[in-house]
């Protein structure tokens, strides 16, 4: 029986799973590092906290699973996006790790714009240039940093740092290149054009492959540190989006995922580079050769129902804590006692501003439509209405560009409330289904490894083996006609809002500035 890793180098943590071939999970652990924020909006971590975190975990899967490491047949890579690490010539750490979701690069992201112009930008790269990617943070250190950016031989990505120091080599895949502003998404390359346009070496930037190539192998030092077998092929693997998506089966045109986690992602696989006119939609190649995928994220789906729990929900979650059952639990509960469409009451859920479709940092969650009638449940109820219209805002992008939606698969923590299942599926008007797959990002990093190892002939052949369909949720014909009346009205709240959302962000840096000097 052969085994398969996945290592998923997140935010929090690293993780290693190890499957075996039938895509039965055998072992997982997980070790957590920190994040430093050493001014507001920055977020940084220690490279070298990733490796340590990351052998541990792999010593962890390898004694829980007591497989040999000979049977290990390959190893996949995955992990948060967009970080910049910076590399000397002898392959020393510079500084450390400038994350996703650090903020501190606007006026980059602005003069990048402006020096390559917006729509070749968009052509290039199939996205705006972002504070989280990696280009702008190259610019801010050599703008603010110049003595470190003097000593710079190599940029890499969370994940492929920890490829360096598994394997030794400089390489990354083209699903994470994606997220730099620095890769020509069309045509699975590194952009000559941005390169020279911001005068960055070519040379820095490490070789890309194909995510489920073989692009190093382990090295005798590492296997005598973490138990594996010097010799064991590492793939390209996938940014950690791609990589869920594998994880998914969400590798053909009509297939579409929906993870409602404390953030929500809307995910279609294309056959062609499509990129969203205004770049509302992220566009990367696919962690599936010869394939590209669509991507819109809203910043608070999960999110928005954590927060009513904690500011309104305090009876719920005692009663929880005395009965032994989950606070969602009861507040779905009762949610589930008001009506399709909370009788009017709608909220949107821009609780720490948008992205998808407004890149908007002061937005700001709504509730409009109360009336005396109103009480708990549809509050409650509205919260996870509003939500599911703000995934529908991406799939409604989708489809603008011809994206056909066959079939929605359903993931994180919202997908296991039968209630949310069916608002989504009424919402969206598609069947909505779960799959008997859990695990994320890993466990399609491990199939990866499985393709470039021979295991399975392709990523197809690897998700058809290890993926089905468990669960199916149907569009209520009644609710669907409810909500198209309503969708059009939550649509139309922003643009008529955006001007005081726009004033009360003023009024409050105002006054936050003045209260603190």
């Amino acid at each position: 029986m052969a085994y398969l890793i996945g290592i998923d180098v997140g935010t929090t943590g690293s993780k290693s799973l190890l499957i075996n071939e039938k895509g039965q999970v055998i072992a997982s652990a997980t070790v957590e590092y920190p994040m430093y924020t050493p001014q507001p909006q920055w977020a940084e971590q220690n490279p070298e906290d990733w490796w340590q975190a990351t052998a541990e975990s792999i010593r962890q899967v390898l004694a829980q699973s007591g497989a040999n490491a000979s049977q290990v047949a390959g190893i996949g890579l995955t992990g948060q996006m967009h970080g910049l690490v910076l590399l000397n010539k002898n392959g020393t750490v510079l500084r450390p790790c400038i994350m996703w979701n650090d903020q501190r690069t606007g006026p980059q992201c602005a003069w990048i714009t402006d020096k390559v112009g917006p729509k070749r930008v968009l052509q290039l790269t199939g996205n705006p240039v972002l504070p989280g990617f990696t280009a702008p943070k190259i610019v801010w250190v050599r703008e603010h940093e110049p003595q470190v950016y003097e000593q710079a031989a190599k940029v890499l990505l969370p994940k492929d740092y920890i490829r360096y120091r598994l394997t030794g080599e400089f390489a990354t895949e083209v699903s994470d290149a994606s997220g730099t502003s620095l890769f020509d998404v069309g045509q699975r390359r590194w952009s000559q054009e941005m390169l020279e346009a911001l005068d960055i070496p070519a040379e820095w930037l490490p070789e890309c492959y194909e995510s489920p190539v073989v692009s190093g192998r382990i090295s005798r030092a590492v296997a005598e540190i973490t138990g594996l077998q010097a010799g064991t092929p590492v793939v390209g693997g996938g940014g950690d989006q791609a990589a869920q998506a594998v994880g998914s089966g969400i590798i053909e045109t009509g297939l579409v995922s929906v993870t409602v986690g404390t953030s929500g992602v809307v995910f279609a696989s294309t056959d062609e580079f499509t990129v969203e006119p205004e770049g509302r939609l992220h566009a990367f190649c696919h962690a599936v050769p010869n394939k590209w995928h669509l991507m819109g994220v809203m910043l608070s789906a999960g999110g928005s129902f954590r927060w009513y729990r904690d500011a309104l929900g305090r009876t719920e979650k005692e009663v929880a804590s005395l009965i032994g059952k989950d606070p969602y639990e009861l507040l779905t509960a009762e949610a589930a006692r008001a009506p399709a469409g909370s009788e009017g009451l709608i909220f949107l859920p821009y609780l720490t501003g948008e992205r998808t479709p407004y890149p908007d940092p002061n937005a700001r969650g709504v509730f409009m439509g109360l009336t005396l009638r109103h009480d708990k449940a549809h509050l409650v109820r509205a919260v996870l209405e509003g939500v599911a219209y703000g995934l529908r805002d991406s799939l409604e992008l989708m489809k603008d560009l011809g994206v056909e939606i066959s079939q929605i698969r359903a993931s994180g923590g919202g997908a296991r409330s039968d209630l949310w299942r069916q608002i989504l599926a009424d919402v969206f008007d598609t069947e909505l289904v779960v799959i008997n797959v859990t695990e994320g990002a890993a466990y399609g990093a491990a199939l990866l490894a499985g393709v470039g190892a021979g295991v399975y002939k392709d990523v197809a052949e690897a998700c058809r083996q290890t993926i089905e369909v468990v669960q199916h949720t149907e569009p209520v014909k009644k609710n669907v006609a409810l909500y198209q009346e309503f969708y059009p009205v939550y649509r139309a709240l922003y643009g008529a809002l955006k001007p005081s959302f726009d004033r009360v962000s003023q009024i409050v840096t105002q006054n936050t500035t003045a209260v603190n000097k």
